[in-house]
């Protein structure tokens, strides 16, 4: 159970110091860095106690790494500024669970039950009375329905890097040549760094008055940055390897479910970004329906 909870705490820390990393070095600087950072610390895993690039899954790890790290978090990075990482962080991981279930549909041929419906269902019902309240947010209503889009969009990243992390343990596993879990984050980590490298030289061509090198912001921001990495994709990803170890997934899984609902509190806690009574409620509706799809998903009812 430990593990579970530090998981979530992580996970749920991390969107806070992405956020804040966002607003000082901008979205598509301090997206680059942190996954710069996230991809030296797996590295150094990867090739100290891990199998490196060895593995027959390394292509579709790759991929899943340019689908789901690069081009869900450039996503994600594009929400955070627009809707807070409350709505950004309830968007993404209530909505990557329904939206997997689909791609596994559609590809991997993979049967929806009707429990998988209800509880998408449920999910996209909680969602819709969270994003509610925010129309009053005091920004223009097409920078908040642009953020909407962006969370969306990092939904459908993680969704996908998630199903393309599947082929690649199906191919290794079949191959004989599976590997541990900080290799496949590391080689997720080297897809998602091409990708977001290339956007962000596209971006500072596009707009080179963007000034997130200046000396004083990065005094300010290499925190953000360096907690960002090491809570979320580093630390977070190792307690929750670790909860899959010791705990039964049917039990992980709905915990780590819960981290947009720990997010609201830091938020509120850290930032004083009170919630309404209305955007708590639909994010629990939101959650619970990602938890319940979790724990169908593993039982097989």
């Amino acid at each position: 159970m430990l593990p579970s909870l530090l998981t979530t705490l992580f996970f749920s820390l991390s969107i806070i110091f992405a956020a804040r990393s966002a607003k000082v070095l901008g979205a598509s600087t301090a997206n680059l860095a942190r996954i710069t950072v996230a991809t030296v610390l797996l590295g150094l895993w990867g090739h100290t106690f891990g199998q490196g690039l060895n593995g027959a899954g390394l292509p579709w790890f790759f991929l899943s790494g340019v689908v789901g790290f690069g081009l869900g978090d450039m996503a994600l990075f594009g929400a955070l500024p627009r809707i807070g990482p409350r709505l950004a962080i309830l968007l993404t991981q209530c909505l990557a669970a329904p939206l997997a279930a689909a791609i596994e549909w559609t590809w991997l041929g993979t049967t929806l039950r009707t429990v998988d419906v209800i509880c998408a269902a449920v999910i996209l019902l909680g969602v819709a009375i969270a994003l509610a309240p925010d129309r009053s947010l005091a920004v223009p209503r097409g920078v908040f329905w642009a953020g909407v889009l962006f969370g969306i969009g990092s939904a459908l990243g993680q969704a996908s890097g998630a199903v393309l992390s599947r082929k690649a343990d199906e191919v290794g596993t079949l191959a004989g040549l599976a590997v541990d879990g900080g290799t496949a984050a590391y080689q997720r980590a080297l897809g998602g760094i091409v990708i977001t490298a290339i956007a962000y030289l596209l971006t500072q061509k596009l707009r080179p008055t963007e000034k997130a090198l200046e000396p004083e912001r990065w005094r300010r921001g290499w925190r953000l940055v360096a907690g960002n990495a090491l809570l979320g994709p580093t630390i977070g990803v190792s307690c929750y390897q670790w909860a899959l170890l010791t705990t039964p997934s049917g039990l992980v899984l709905p915990i780590v479910a819960t981290s947009p609902l720990a997010t609201m509190l830091f938020v509120w806690a850290l930032e004083s970004e009170r919630p309404t009574r209305r955007a708590i409620f639909g994010g629990v509706i939101a959650v619970a329906g990602a938890a319940a799809l979790k724990v169908a998903q593993l039982s097989g009812t």
